[in-house]
């Protein structure tokens, strides 16, 4: 019996199709990685008893990277970023282990289908996938099919079933066109990003971003927010006059006039008409015009319209709404939400979704009279040829979804049923008044059919103040004519949805990537976000626009960016070559990167005004141990100390506190020690400044703390301090953290475990003895007198944190509260490190024993 292997994009789709597929009667096992599970059962494909295998990956099984030291920003110009630097395919999540898993699944199987997500990036990761199984597969015979592509838009019985009956091949063309973008978005990025990181972090200390980041579409995302942002400043509001008319007809209520000449700019004028029109008492009906008006229901709701949508009426970022629908997606409440498509097929099932949501509180009696009354023809839209619009696909209720996720789906389902509602119709009356020589108006509105408003009511039409009724010629009593002074005021700031609709104008990003975008500006510090989600850039977003208009506009200007993407697109359809287009745009970079390297002075002149020189920030912390003067802490991101004298600028880690260690010094190079923590509980460890930046042993590497230092005899050091091997991760070693004390622990130096022991104890030391079992240091302990858990009046005990029966109860596991995942601000977690001596001559290291047998035991006590 043949293995069919189906590979879906997430977990959770894996299991919905496999559901569907095997009518609910797989058997699941969780596969050896820990994040995806395996759904197994027997079935009919091609005709042909077989076994189904369905798992799935985490997204992208692989992302681009530069090989070796080209990841290292000190050794490499930035330039050779361009064309030297060789790249290469790793995996995008190593913790999960995805290539070696979908090997073993893979292996012994005759057949794959794949179920990624059916859009460019999906193509792309079908790719990923197969590199990684081919090689493992039993081999095909000579003319036959291994592989297949399912095609589907919602996760619902029908499409499913649908896809697997009309199985279709993978797009090479369209993964190309995705591999081209990521190469092009790696290499220019990065080689402008370290090159004006590197120059204006070393001379300004408040920019208060860690990266000055550069992207293909991220700067020209920025570009639009600060043009707006150029226009309010700019600005000149200049001064007008309006007439505002009263007239009544008998005893009815006032009515306001629009004069017809709007406004004048002269106020001299302006008075003259408002002299004209007060010469008479009486304003006449000169017409009365009636006309029905439709207020023309929506097109079918695609990618861009929901983000819009979603930043403008429900006030969810682009990223959070995307996230939400890609839940309601892999959940089966609605259709696939990356799409440019406007226009239902001509094969969807209207009614058949329609019905699903009969029964709703808030819209199944206007679904159910639609539905009698017959379902109106959508409006025409466009067919992009990728998914259909987003759609309901079952129905829901706020338990199920939660807050956010029911307010997206509410608005989706709404929206679905607006599409196949009737127009709004309403009557539009106009009357038009001559008071003197001057001509006035009135309009009124008039529902007559709310049409898809009754299920979008935030649209419908307002009730207004009805007009009295007239006719032509008849009169009313002018009651007031007046001169009101008014201004122009400035345009304010884009919102996202605004932002949103450029971006879709101009060609920047794709459905997909337009959120992240955004996202990526406001991380960076270059826009903040203020109340209605408007966009409004900060003083670094303003002078990096700023700086590239005066050096190469084009660097900012969407133009050049909508080219390349056009370029991508020909790919994706087979009608251009991906070599060709990427050398082609990497050229155009890289001489707009050395001219924008040889101008920089020019973006400087800007920075210099609006950012302080690094010496002149911060405050006074730590002694330098090449000049002895204090070094300045600067706290803005990214943190760093700065010794003016030297003019040199040391790294720190970052998203924690600096403090003084005790004013204790580095043996090595006299630098004063500062303390690292991340609160009371999280962890904490000291470092030297100057060995944080430049690893003082062959070992050791950027980023580390006296934590992981090799030093063989530092009080400071791995060597004096380690205590065991972590107990949960491979590499690291447990620290005894001597600042910690009355609540004494010991911290893993590689992952966030933090062991707390001995609370109370007077002091705690590490002996340079080490345990006969395990090979752990052992500590020494001083109790305190009145709750020391030793027998009699003893207060001091010598033994092994993991193995002494005295101590077990007293130690307690927990994981370090860190305010980011990667507190080293940005360096990826280190691999190797060694721990103390263990009984060995002072010098020597070595990598303690994980107590193998005792982990049942520490389980049961480290909770």
């Amino acid at each position: 019996m043949k293995t069919v292997l189906m590979v879906a994009e997430k977990p959770s789709l894996a299991q919905s199709i496999a559901k569907i597929l095997s009518k609910g009667s797989c058997s699941t096992r969780k596969g050896f990685n820990g994040a995806c599970s395996v759904h197994e059962y027997t079935g009919i494909f091609m005709g042909q008893s077989v076994r189904f295998k369905m798992t799935s990956v985490c997204g992208h099984v692989m992302s681009l990277d530069f090989t070796g030291k080209y990841n290292n920003w000190d050794k490499v110009d930035p330039a050779e970023l361009f064309s030297k630097a060789p790249t290469e395919k790793k995996e995008a999540n190593p913790k999960l282990n995805m290539v070696k898993f979908l090997q073993v699944e893979a292996k012994g199987c005759d057949i794959v289908v794949l179920w990624l997500d059916c859009d460019k990036e999906g193509e792309n990761i079908c790719f990923e996938v197969l590199d990684a199984i081919q090689p493992v597969m039993n081999k095909a015979y000579s003319g036959e099919r291994s592989v297949y592509r399912a095609k589907f838009s919602s996760i619902t019985d029908t499409d499913i079933c649908n896809a697997m009956n009309r199985l279709g091949e993978p797009n090479r063309n369209e993964a190309l066109s995705v591999d081209a973008r990521q190469e092009l978005d790696l290499r220019i990025g990065c080689a402008f990003t370290r090159f004006q990181t590197k120059y204006f972090q070393g001379k300004y200390g408040n920019l208060d971003s860690s990266l000055i980041s550069f992207g293909p579409c991220q700067t020209p995302t920025l570009g639009f927010c600060v043009e707006r942002h150029d226009k309010i400043q700019s600005f000149k509001p200049e001064t007008y006059w309006v007439i505002q008319a009263k007239v009544f007809k008998d005893k009815d209520s006032p009515v306001m006039l629009d004069w017809e000449r709007v406004r004048v700019f002269d106020r001299e004028v302006g008075q003259m008409f408002v002299n004209i029109a007060k010469a008479s008492r009486e304003a006449w009906v000169d017409s009365v015009n009636k006309k029905e008006k439709a207020k023309q229901r929506p097109l079918a709701l695609n990618t861009v319209e929901m983000l819009r949508v979603a930043s403008a009426a429900l006030g969810m970022g682009p990223q959070h709404a995307m996230q939400i629908a890609e839940r309601l997606y892999t959940q089966g409440y609605i259709s696939y939400p990356r799409t440019e498509t406007t226009h239902y097929p001509e094969n969807f099932d209207l009614k058949g979704t329609l019905r699903q949501q009969t029964n709703n509180p808030f819209w199944g009696d206007a679904v159910k009279t639609l539905l009698a009354e017959g379902v109106n023809r959508p409006r025409k839209g466009t067919d992009a040829g990728d998914h259909p619009p987003i759609t309901p696909m079952r129905a829901a209720s706020e338990s199920e979804l939660g807050s956010d996720g029911w307010r997206l789906y509410e608005y989706i389902t709404r929206h679905f049923i607006a599409t196949v509602s009737h127009d709004c119709k309403y009557l539009q009356t106009t009357i038009s008044f001559t008071i003197g020589s001057e001509a006035f108006s009135c309009t009124g509105k008039t529902l007559i059919s709310a049409g898809f408003t009754e299920v979008m009511p935030w649209l419908g039409i307002v009730d207004e103040e009805s007009l009295p009724t007239c006719e032509k010629g008849d009169s009313f009593t002018v009651e007031e004519v007046k001169l009101v002074e008014k201004q122009t005021g400035p345009p304010d700031y884009l919102t996202e949805s605004e932002l949103i609709t450029l971006m879709e104008k101009h060609g920047i990003g794709t459905d997909a990537s337009i959120p992240v975008h955004i996202n990526n500006i406001c991380q960076r510090n270059y826009v903040t976000v203020e109340s209605g989600r408007r966009l409004k850039p900060t003083n670094l977003g303003i002078v990096l626009v700023h700086g590239y208009y005066k050096i190469d506009a084009e660097l900012v200007l969407p133009t050049i960016r909508s080219a390349v993407e056009k370029q991508l697109n020909l790919i994706a359809q087979g009608k251009a070559n991906f070599q060709q287009v990427l050398q082609h745009t990497l050229d155009i970079f890289k001489r707009k990167f050395h001219y924008f390297v040889d101008s920089i002075a020019s973006m400087d002149e800007l920075m210099e005004v609006s950012f302080s020189p690094i010496a002149a920030t911060g405050k006074p912390l730590s002694r330098c141990g090449k000049c002895h003067r204090f070094m300045k802490y600067i706290q803005a991101k990214p943190s760093r100390l700065h010794c003016s004298h030297c003019d040199e600028t040391y790294s720190l880690p970052q998203n924690g506190a600096i403090k003084l260690y005790k004013e204790l010094r580095c043996p090595l190079d006299d630098f004063e020690l500062v303390l690292w923590t991340s609160g009371s509980r999280g962890k904490s460890y000291p470092l030297c400044p100057y060995c944080f930046s430049n690893p003082p042993f062959r070992d050791m590497k950027k980023g580390m703390g006296c934590n992981e230092c090799t030093h063989p005899s530092c009080q400071h050091s791995l060597s004096s301090l380690g205590i065991g091997q972590c107990v949960e991760c491979e590499n690291g070693v447990l620290v005894f953290d001597p600042t910690s004390g009355p609540k004494w622990k010991m911290a893993c130096n590689r992952c966030n475990v933090v062991v707390n022991f001995f609370e109370h104890a007077h002091r705690v030391q590490v002996s340079a003895d080490s345990c006969e079992a395990c090979e752990a240091s052992l500590v020494v302990v001083d109790f305190n007198k009145a709750r020391s858990p030793l027998p009699g009046d003893e207060t001091q005990h010598s033994g092994c944190v993991f193995c002494d029966p005295v101590f077990q109860d007293l130690v307690e596991l927990k994981h370090a509260t860190m305010r980011h995942p990667m507190h080293r601000g940005g360096q990826a977690r280190r691999q190797g490190g060694r721990g103390r001596a263990r009984g060995r001559r002072p010098g020597s290291r070595g990598n303690p024993k994980k107590p193998k047998d005792k982990m049942a035991a520490l389980a049961a006590y480290f909770v």
